[in-house]
């Protein structure tokens, strides 16, 4: 289906084919909005994705939506936050988390369209991906996918990349005997108080700024990779970079820094031969989940 601009510029604007197509593709489209209903929204359904091709296909700009849910994935709210040119739409997390902790959502599916009709993720798509995703970490809230959709198909941005993986995936990468602290009986009591610790450090560095006078980046890494570890999820160099909120290149000296220290280790990628995760050294590990266990900061 054109969006309504090319129909009117092939019909004419005043033609009354060019509006009752237009009237019928609006009433297509919420009835499609209805339909997602009350169930729990999986940014893989096929009734979501044919959808999202249906309203936003065939826009001539890029176009950021977002999708608040509840804990069960129940939809709360289907908004568009930023609209963009042809070639681009800009992404702000502030205003994506900030609407997202007003609707008290629990995860967000984000999705924009290429104009292109080519639905391929740009280098620019998955670095804002990798970010936010570190960022509703922080904040709890989770990002379940960003979606490119386009005329000629969609793609998951999070999927492609592997960034979220299956617990079975995730095991060769967490399965040290040595970090059996993940099992403690303190562990899930550590797990809130450090989740707790990260969201309230990422609120501070945005409200109060300079984070050459406040911050502690190594830290900051050290408690977003004890997260994901009693999670079961593994960390990749980049998307630990990002927890630190310094500038890659400097982030990636400290992470050095930490590795040449001792605190953590490199550790290939099974499935990619180029990408690194990193981990906590066993006793540090057990370290911080007694230092947690205590309490928040």
């Amino acid at each position: 289906m054109q969006s309504p601009e090319a129909l009117a510029r092939t019909l004419g604007k005043d033609s009354a084919v060019s509006a009752l197509l237009t009237a019928a593709n609006a009433a297509a489209i919420e009835s499609m909005r209805a339909d997602l209903g009350d169930r729990s929204l999986d940014p893989a359904s096929p009734k979501l994705l044919r959808y999202l091709k249906m309203s936003m296909g065939a826009l001539p700009q890029e176009t950021l939506r977002v999708f608040f849910l509840d804990p069960a994935q129940r939809l709360i709210a289907d908004e568009q936050l930023q609209q963009g040119t042809i070639g681009h739409v800009a992404i702000y997390p502030r205003t994506i988390f900030r609407r997202a902790i007003e609707l008290d959502a629990a995860a967000i599916i984000l999705v924009h369209n290429h104009p292109s009709g080519d639905p391929t993720p740009s280098d620019a798509d998955v670095a804002a991906t990798t970010r936010l995703a570190a960022i509703g970490r922080s904040l709890d809230i989770e990002l379940l996918e960003h979606i490119v959709v386009a005329l000629r198909g969609h793609r998951p941005i999070l999927n492609r990349n592997s960034m979220q993986r299956t617990p079975a995936a995730a095991d060769h990468l967490l399965c040290d005997t040595s970090a059996n602290w993940r099992g403690a009986p303190d562990a899930a009591r550590a797990l809130a108080n450090a989740q707790r610790t990260a969201r309230r450090r990422l609120l501070r560095r945005q409200l109060v700024g300079a984070p050459g006078l406040f911050g502690e980046p190594a830290w900051d890494m050290l408690i977003d990779l004890f997260i994901h570890e009693a999670e079961a999820k593994p960390v990749s160099t980049s998307s630990l970079c990002i927890s630190s909120g310094l500038p890659m290149s400097s982030a990636l000296r400290l992470l050095q820094r930490l590795t040449d220290a001792g605190l953590v280790t490199r550790e290939a990628d099974r499935t990619d031969g180029r990408r690194n995760f990193i981990r906590l050294d066993p006793a540090l590990g057990h370290r911080l989940m007694a230092y947690f266990a205590e309490g928040d900061e």
